[in-house]
């Protein structure tokens, strides 16, 4: 029995029955349990059989009417969770939540997050443009604004992020443009701070730092090809020049919030 969803106490139950006959045994979960009555039922259908009750429930009002209940029937009952708690209470003098569920809670918390990672990983760097009407935010801006990090960084936020370089020579998809203006965000920097981040990555490298790459003139282009494209769009932007990336995410992440409202 579980005030959620049981799993614990059915799993510690086919553990035990493993080691005996485990055929000779019915282990029959009963789930979200949220009433004395749902008690007083369970335990009346339990005393028509030879039955032991092992449970997960946390509420201490039915913890209390289980077992009472189970007394009075002479059903025995274990407790799977209450020693442990008790246990961890006293070593740490803090007091339990007693709310149900909260694990499996912190478990969909957990697969959003890898979920979202994954998301950005697989719509990284304009990769697949169907990515983006799935987004939760879309990320667009010239080469070295930190579009990846962006993306990877609110990932752990549980946002789902695609990003798209900009760049003169290739038109942006069309998807882009069917993406709501306030899901996309777009990145700019001053020129002369973005001179010095590529030329460091040249440098990485291997290669010359007098590149196209790394000219500020060609950098100049790109900058004002990637802001007449966030015109277009009329998408919010945020300049990255000094910038932290968590300073870039928290504003991302105000937007997307913002939009969540909403939508509601």
């Amino acid at each position: 029995m579980s005030d959620s969803i049981g799993e614990t106490a059915e799993m510690v139950a086919r553990a035990t029955a493993s080691q005996f006959d485990a055929s000779r045994f019915d282990i029959i979960r009963i789930p979200y349990i949220n009433s004395v009555q749902q008690i007083e039922e369970t335990i009346r259908e339990a005393a028509k059989h030879q039955s032991l009750i092992c449970h997960t429930i946390v509420s201490p009002n039915l913890r209390e009417a289980l077992l009472s209940h189970a007394q009075q029937h002479a059903i025995p009952t274990v407790d799977i969770m209450g020693p442990m708690m008790n246990a961890v209470e006293k070593l740490s003098n803090l007091e339990p939540k007693m709310k149900p569920g909260l694990i499996h809670k912190l478990d969909q918390e957990y697969f959003k997050r890898v979920e979202a990672v994954e998301f950005a990983v697989k719509y990284d760097d304009g990769k697949n443009p169907w990515g983006f009407l799935k987004a939760d935010i879309v990320i667009v801006g010239v080469s070295r604004t930190s579009k990846t990090p962006l993306s990877m960084y609110l990932a752990h936020k549980k946002l789902k992020v695609a990003n798209l370089p900009l760049v003169p020579e290739v038109p942006p998809p069309e998807e882009l443009f069917q993406v709501p203006a306030q899901r996309v965000v777009g990145l700019v920097i001053d020129p002369f701070k973005l001179n010095s981040i590529r030329s460091e990555r040249l440098k990485v490298m291997g290669l010359g730092v007098d590149a196209s790459y790394a000219n500020l003139e060609r950098i100049s282009e790109e900058l004002e090809y990637a802001r007449a494209i966030m015109r277009k769009i009329h998408c919010p932007i945020i300049d990255v020049s000094n910038k932290a990336i968590e300073e870039t995410a928290n504003r991302i992440l105000e937007i997307a919030q913002k939009n969540a409202q909403q939508q509601k």
